[in-house]
């Protein structure tokens, strides 16, 4: 008898533990990065992570944006001498292109959220170090 109470006890604590896992959608992590190509983040010396199972935000990735801009260049000189290389400025206006140079390196240290019992892993940001203005590594 004492047996089976102490199965029953163990089945409740299991179907417990199981409840409060599936309570939290994900899991919260630090990594670092270990290779920018292939792109992999180890959670500590043992458990790195592979690219397939990464999924990143623009915060943790290149990516091309567009802006619309309107002003004048400053005034500035060509070389040669020629008439068509004297100071001069002239509009920029439109839309632009640019290029956000966010992609990660190694060293940098990634937050990461975990799915609930999944290998999935989304990189977040970086961590950020309020007391330099930058990226910790």
């Amino acid at each position: 008898m004492d047996n089976d109470f102490n199965k029953i006890l163990s089945v409740i604590k299991s179907a417990a533990v199981t409840a409060v896992e599936n309570t939290k959608p994900a899991t919260m992590l630090i990594g670092v990065v270990v290779s920018e190509a292939p792109l992999e983040i180890a959670l500590d010396s043992t458990l790195i992570i592979p690219e397939d199972h990464i999924m990143l935000t623009k915060n943790t990735c290149e990516w091309t944006m567009e802006m619309s801009v309107d002003h004048v260049t400053e005034n500035r000189a060509g070389g040669g001498g020629d008439a068509e290389f004297a100071s001069h400025n002239h509009d920029y206006k439109g839309r632009k292109k640019y290029l956000v140079h966010n992609g990660l390196k190694v060293g940098d240290k990634v937050w990461l959220f975990q799915e609930t019992g999944g290998q999935r892993y989304i990189a977040i940001d970086r961590v950020y170090n309020p007391n330099t203005g930058c990226t910790t590594k």
